[in-house]
Order: structure tokens, then sequence, then C-alpha cells
């Protein structure tokens, strides 16, 4: 007999589609296309998408709001047993939060060569000198965030 098939809801695609909703609600807001989720024991305790331009707030990344939101959610700063998933290879302001909170596991789809900061331009999420390092997985659903950031920003300099 032909079992259905099961639907695997803690994947890494999963998680990085709901961080990809989040990055559709930054641009449908004229913010730069980032989105974020962190899951702990596979659900998601906290979302979040940039809001600096509606903050008028220089660190209102996705990533920092949702560590906030984390850290609330567990009642610890501490993060080792949680996992980012973000659009967009993270800033060295994000990722030296996510060191900061002892971030377990780091997923990021669209890498950032020229100013990202987890293996781009540099790797602050596994700096040698810092007290703890993050595991970093990269490239999944690497094309559907490149693409949204591509329109975000070929519609910026169109109009």
């Amino acid at each position: 007999m032909n079992e259905p098939p099961v639907i695997d809801l803690v994947s890494d695609d999963y998680f990085m589609r709901e961080a990809l909703r989040q990055a559709r609600r930054a641009a449908a807001a004229d913010e730069v296309p980032v989105g974020v989720v962190i899951v702990h024991e596979g659900g998601i305790i906290a979302r979040a998408h940039n809001q600096v331009e509606l903050l008028k707030d220089a660190t209102a990344h996705a990533e920092m709001l949702a560590i906030t939101q984390a850290q609330t959610a567990l009642g610890d700063w501490r993060l080792n047993a949680c996992t980012l998933f973000v659009t967009k290879e993270p800033c060295p302001m994000c990722a030296g939060a996510l060191v900061q909170a002892r971030m377990g596991r780091v997923v990021f789809a669209a890498s950032d060569p020229k100013g990202g900061a987890a293996g781009g331009a540099l790797n602050l999420l596994q700096f040698p000198g810092f007290n703890h390092r993050c595991e970093i997985t990269r490239g999944i659903l690497e094309e559907e965030a490149r693409a949204l950031l591509r329109e975000f920003f070929g519609g910026k300099r169109r109009g």
C-alpha cells in the first residue's frame, strides 16, 4: 500500500521559506527584503524583517529584531540551542550580535561577497579569537532570495 508523502516541517527549506515570507513583507514596506526566523526545538520562536526605514534605526536589521524576540521567548540571552534562518548573509553588525547571543547555527540563502560576515567578505561567525563560533549552512533557497533582492534593488535603480 502506498503511504502519503511525509511533509518534513523541520527542514531547512521549510524554515527558509518562512524567512522569505518575512523578506517579502519587508519589500512590501519598501525595506531591503531581508527576513529571519529563529527556530528552537523544531518550532519558530521569532520572526522579523528589516525595519530600518520604519523605525529610523540603522540597527533595526531583521537579525537584530529576531534575536531580541528569541531571547524574550526563552527568557535567556544565550541562544545556543537555536538556529537562525536569514535570506541574506548577515552583515558585520548582525554577525557580531549572533556571536554575542551564542546562536548555535546560522543558515542563510544569498551570500554577500561585498559585505557579508559569514564567509562572504569576512567570517565573524567563526572568528578564531572569539569565545563562541556559530555553525554555518549556506545557499538554502539562494536563487529565490537573490531574485527578491535583485527585483527590489532593480526597482530602486529604475525608480
